[in-house]
């Protein structure tokens, strides 16, 4: 029975021991911040971005970060949701898409370049249209083999469906009665470029930085409608980092991303892989055109 007792208490001490050890702030913040991103790009592209990101966030910050990338956009949504994700970059479609699923969470920061984003309808030079300003003549795509990019893209998908949606053009006017989902943006200039498609729309920013960048790719396509401007890119943080990291962290995360700035090396570098001269501020109500006009084509319900 005294061994009993002696074995009890031991067990009782080692449980009081690791209990004090762990709630012990040094060990609390052992815990990684899981950054993820919906994939809008070739995957080298996005790794690459977001391990930069991840250092420097992770020196700043002082704890450990990890990005772990999803197979999908819906993956991205769905693993913000269930938690395993703790911060994310989304579109704007997306990124709204995940609030509704996940209540409590917050808009972070967007890059400059998010407030007034475009998309772009190109075409394959081997169809005889010019290049117009006139979004009436997107009715000239009829009949065309047409694709979007992933279909929960904002700048993929989303508002070029409204943009088509005003000109009187219904994917059923496409050929075949039909459109294709590239998956990813890059995906839509290959298709178009090799003339699989005829004609697709996607980001602007990753239009023009492959024509700029990789010429080649973009050698037999070109543009013919830029889209008027809308609200999109946005970094979005799980609503309980106070609680899990410390208290004030969630600030301490919004800070360190508006503050990346491009005279220092590292950070520049970082920017550069975003495309943006900075990071700014961005809540909720921006999005709230998205919102409707997701609900209108039917991508919220």
């Amino acid at each position: 029975m005294l061994k009993v007792f002696f074995y009890l208490r031991k067990i009782s001490l080692f449980l009081i021991l690791s209990l004090s050890i762990f709630a012990n702030p040094i060990y609390a913040n052992k815990r990684i911040l899981r950054i993820g991103a919906i994939p809008d790009q070739n995957q080298e592209i996005l790794d690459k971005r977001f391990n930069l990101l991840s250092k420097e966030l992770s020196e700043q910050l002082n704890i450990k970060i990890k990005y772990f990338p999803v197979v999908d956009y819906i993956a991205a949504v769905t693993s913000f949701r269930t938690g395993d994700l703790d911060l994310v970059w989304f579109g704007g479609l997306s990124g709204v898409q995940a609030r509704i699923q996940t209540p409590n969470s917050i808009v972070i920061a967007q890059r400059d370049i998010d407030r007034e984003f475009k998309s772009v309808f190109i075409i394959n030079k081997s169809l005889l249209i010019k290049e117009t300003k006139n979004i009436k003549d997107l009715k000239l795509l009829k009949g065309l083999r047409f694709t979007f990019g992933s279909e929960n893209s904002t700048s993929g998908r989303l508002m070029p469906q409204y943009f088509l949606d005003i000109a009187g053009v219904k994917f059923n006017d496409f050929k075949g009665k039909r459109v294709g989902f590239s998956g990813s943006h890059d995906a839509t200039i290959a298709l178009v470029n090799s003339g699989a498609y005829e004609a697709g729309a996607l980001n602007k920013q990753v239009w023009d930085k492959n024509v700029e960048k990789n010429p080649k790719r973009t050698k037999n396509a070109k543009v013919f409608y830029i889209t008027p401007p809308y609200v999109d890119y946005h970094w979005l943080a799980q609503g309980n980092l106070d609680k899990i990291f410390r208290r004030g962290f969630t600030k301490e995360l919004k800070a360190a991303i508006l503050d990346l700035n491009s005279k220092d090396e590292d950070q520049k570098e970082i920017l550069l892989m975003f495309n943006a001269k900075k990071f700014v501020e961005a809540n909720s109500k921006q999005f709230q055109k998205i919102e409707s006009i997701a609900r209108k084509l039917k991508k919220i319900r």
